[in-house]
């Protein structure tokens, strides 16, 4: 992988938009869609089941939720496309400084990107790809849960 495939993939504040739920292009949407073709028709077999395990009289919620994985829509904060729910400065901020990553910032970490725990894991990433580069720092994380 070279260094600009593992920027596509990662958002500016340290991220991997590929890998998130919503992502148009990522394994959850591709995966749930297979999934989602694979079921079809199951809707009877559910109701059947059901009154034996009432664990399917949820399968009509779990198929919107499933449908909702396989519209995933968000093209990645670095897209003009971005519909990530987390309020970040950096997708703006990263832009107006041409910077790949908030860790190059002069005034990194700054005032301005989250609170709390979300900005306890923004600085601890950021200062992971700056201690082993982006393409290692996205192959160490890439083995990790997303959420």
């Amino acid at each position: 992988m070279e260094n600009s495939e593992a920027i596509s993939k990662l958002s500016i504040c340290g991220l991997d938009c590929s890998r998130c739920a919503d992502y148009e292009n990522g394994e959850i949407k591709s995966l749930s869609l297979k999934l989602s073709e694979l079921l079809k028709g199951y809707e009877r077999l559910a109701k059947m089941k059901a009154e034996g395990n009432p664990i399917f009289k949820g399968y009509p919620e779990f198929v919107q939720i499933l449908g909702h994985f396989v519209q995933g829509s968000c093209g990645g904060c670095r897209s003009d496309n971005v519909k990530c729910p987390i309020d970040c400065e950096a997708k703006t901020c990263g832009r107006e400084r041409n910077i790949d990553f908030c860790f190059e910032c002069e005034e990194f970490p700054c005032d301005k990107q989250f609170e709390g725990k979300l900005r306890e894991r923004w600085i601890q990433r950021n200062n992971r790809m700056k201690e082993k580069g982006v393409e290692n720092y996205y192959f160490e994380q890439s083995k990790l849960p997303r959420y």
